[in-house]
């Protein structure tokens, strides 16, 4: 497969919906108070949550103290970040960059009896769903899934310690009043909601981490990157991490020279390059077959260059 040297760039709503869709806890921030109404202080903490039908369902702790405060104010902010496993989120850190995020602002709405019971059964499906679509992985999936780290917890085995774990939770959904994406830059960007509704969820959001934590954690398919590098945009990588996947394509995360000191020195800084697909992705196998054919064809594209190291 020859892969695109042009950047198809995702749009806002489809980033902010791969983002909610791949991770599976995030912070949420409620306004305090107590039986005389409210203290105007914020409490924040991590709660577990799936999204479906354009809706962050949340799952908090029967002793968080969210409990009370929504029973007050349902005023809320929930934060989710793009899921960076592994040795990405160490190196994130190093550069000072952060990995994009979500912001919402909303309503956190208690759900009664009958509407938990629904999303309760919606989260197992969900689960049932995404355990299906690896539990007999080709050779391309799991040559991929195999280099993640060990012990790695994905997100529907995260998410069935909800519905099967002992400790007990209260659920919620958080009614969105206002979207923002927020970019690794720190670059704030308002996205309109109805877009994200009208947005498809991206194939590939519930496998995103492992798989970006199994290409990264394989030195060979570290250096593969690297060769996709030179190979697709003319760019000599001295390291490279994968940095998000979607069905369109993925980003990198690449070392690439910058400036050439007056002593004759190269210098190098981490770039964000993206990698586009001629046709989507519609599952985790097709993803991890066109990564695996874009190798064979670096591969081939660089055997006439004598002396390159690959």
């Amino acid at each position: 497969m020859k892969n695109s040297s042009k950047t198809m760039v995702l749009s806002l709503a489809e980033r902010c919906k791969n983002v909610l869709s791949s991770n599976w806890h995030g912070q949420l921030h409620t306004i305090k108070a107590d039986a005389k109404g409210s203290k105007g202080d914020i409490h924040g903490s991590r709660v577990k949550y799936f999204f479906t039908k354009g809706k962050p369902y949340i799952w908090i702790r029967e002793d968080d103290v969210h409990n009370v405060n929504t029973m007050i104010d349902e005023r809320g902010s929930f934060a989710v970040a793009n899921t960076i496993p592994g040795p990405l989120m160490g190196l994130l850190k190093s550069i000072k960059k952060l990995p994009p995020r979500v912001a919402l602002i909303g309503d956190v709405v208690p759900l009664k009896d009958e509407k938990v019971k629904l999303a309760r059964e919606s989260l197992r499906q969900i689960i049932l769903s995404e355990q299906g679509a690896i539990h007999h992985p080709s050779y391309s999936v799991s040559g991929v899934l195999s280099s993640s780290s060990i012990g790695y917890k994905s997100k529907s085995e995260n998410l069935l310690e909800v519905l099967e774990g002992n400790e007990p939770y209260v659920a919620y959904k958080f009614d969105i009043r206002c979207c923002n994406y927020i970019d690794g830059n720190g670059g704030i960007h308002e996205v309109n909601l109805d877009d994200i509704a009208v947005v498809k969820t991206d194939p590939l959001s519930p496998f995103a981490e492992k798989l970006i934590d199994g290409i990264n954690q394989s030195q060979a398919r570290r250096r593969a990157l690297m060769l996709f590098c030179f190979v697709y945009l003319n760019k000599s990588a001295r390291d490279a991490f994968m940095l998000c996947v979607d069905r369109k394509g993925f980003d990198v995360l690449a070392k690439i020279p910058s400036v050439m000191s007056k002593d004759g020195v190269c210098h190098y800084e981490w770039k964000d390059l993206r990698f586009s697909f001629k046709e989507g992705a519609e599952d985790i196998e097709a993803f991890c077959h066109k990564l695996v054919e874009m190798e064979e064809d670096a591969l081939k594209n660089v055997s006439s260059f004598s002396g390159l190291s690959i």
